[in-house]
């Protein structure tokens, strides 16, 4: 475990009764659960993204859900992609990469980049390169280039931090949402 985690772990045991006391009544005894915290972030609806890079050695890219603006000045965003994932070499090697935000109906170009042991850029993925280079879904109604700044180790993700260069906002459309375990467009505002 990393020496932040440890840290934020050590600083929580030592707040003592306080703490203990307000998640006693719940029977909690310490961190949640695998099983619960998957559970309370399954009712929690995530909008759904296609992150692509290219380190050199071809086009890699996953499905994300993690996606967050972190800064307006200068425009930061963060996401997370897990250790094992076969996107992840490549992530962590390249300098740039884009983020291709989906519409409601994209729900099959989400599923392919979360499938595992598939070439995801192979047909039916139409996809091309940008000027400078980064792989970037043609049919993503917006996307966003960016240059990573940092990747920081999280337990089992890695939380990668970039600046963002380029943005291609495209027209209003629906977005996709995760939500209990499937995806799903967001509900209309009245």
């Amino acid at each position: 475990m990393s020496t932040r985690i440890d840290t934020a772990l050590d600083a929580f045991a030592a707040d003592g009764p306080a703490i203990h006391r307000a998640t006693a009544h719940r029977g909690h005894t310490g961190t949640v659960g695998a099983a619960d915290f998957r559970a309370l972030f399954r009712s929690h609806p995530a909008g759904v993204t296609v992150v692509c890079a290219d380190a050199g050695t071809g086009p890699a890219g996953f499905t994300a859900t993690s996606l967050t603006s972190v800064s307006l000045d200068p425009p930061l965003v963060s996401f997370a992609i897990a250790a094992t994932s076969s996107a992840w070499p490549t992530v962590r090697d390249a300098a740039s990469l884009t983020v291709n935000f989906l519409s409601a109906d994209q729900h099959d170009i989400a599923t392919r980049f979360a499938t595992s042991g598939i070439d995801r850029f192979g047909g039916p993925t139409l996809w091309s390169r940008l000027e400078s280079g980064e792989p970037v879904l043609d049919n993503a109604p917006a996307f966003l280039r960016a240059v990573v700044t940092d990747r920081i180790e999280a337990g089992d993700h890695h939380i990668v931090l970039a600046l963002v260069a380029d943005a291609e906002t495209g027209g209003a459309h629906d977005p996709l949402v995760y939500h209990a375990g499937g995806y799903c467009a967001a509900a209309p505002l009245d």
